[in-house]
């Protein structure tokens, strides 16, 4: 199996929206999280989805997977206290549906919802060609590493910095082995998957995205999100 795992557990206390989650905001009366769910729904290579959801919000989210037609949803579960326990929480689910020691799991951002079919195939075929995908994009500025002065200790060389975005593909048993043993270790902040992996010492593979594969984090990433929407649909009108 092929299974999306998509963590939309956050309240968006950086949008500003007064009390309305990110990934329940509408554009063109369409929450954020259903066009995320919408590229999984219909890409024929993902057999299942698990949603893990903020617990105040599981029966809303529900009720939008059924008005939207998302069938592929499984299990809409309670996230967790950030983002690494909302992904445990999710692969725990997706554990539960399971049915081989070699089913893909696909981790995606409920407010990514720039991405598409291809990339989805992109990241299943490299978990089987070499065990993980993470999805990254090139780097068009200079990343600087800096100390806890702020000052400048390095720049990176830009042709072999690229920034990581998602989905960040494994096999199941793999990545659920690594959060497990997380927790037992205590690093429960991570920032993401691939970071968690790498700590842990394993070998990670990148697949291309797009550069317009945004996390809409700030009021900003939502009008660029709308305008990027409307730039397509204008796209397909007057092509």
């Amino acid at each position: 199996m092929n299974i999306a795992v998509i963590f939309a557990g956050g309240v968006g206390s950086r949008m500003n929206t007064n009390g309305t989650p990110k990934q329940f905001l509408c554009v063109h009366g369409k929450p954020i999280l259903i066009f995320t769910l919408e590229h999984f729904q219909n890409n024929k290579n993902i057999d299942a989805i698990v949603v893990s959801c903020h617990k105040n919000y599981i029966e809303h989210c529900k009720s939008l997977i059924k008005t939207f037609g998302i069938t592929k949803v499984q299990m809409v579960i309670e996230g967790g206290e950030n983002g690494q326990a909302s992904i445990y929480n999710g692969l725990k689910a997706a554990k539960e549906i399971s049915k081989s020691d070699e089913d893909i799991v696909l981790i995606h951002d409920g407010v990514r919802p720039i991405i598409d079919s291809e990339l989805i195939d992109s990241n299943i075929e490299g978990v089987k060609l070499h065990g993980s995908a993470i999805t990254c994009v090139p780097a068009k500025e200079t990343i600087v590493i800096i100390n806890k002065e702020n000052e400048i200790d390095s720049t990176t060389d830009r042709d072999s910095t690229r920034i990581a975005r998602a989905p960040q593909s494994f096999y199941l048993t793999d990545i659920l082995k690594v959060h497990e043993q997380a927790i037992k270790d205590g690093n429960t902040n991570v920032t993401d998957s691939c970071t968690l992996m790498r700590l842990y010492g394993k070998t990670l593979f990148t697949v291309l995205g797009k550069s317009e594969n945004i996390k809409i984090t700030t009021p900003d990433d939502y009008y660029v999100f709308k305008a990027l929407l409307e730039a397509k649909e204008n796209s397909i009108i007057f092509s």
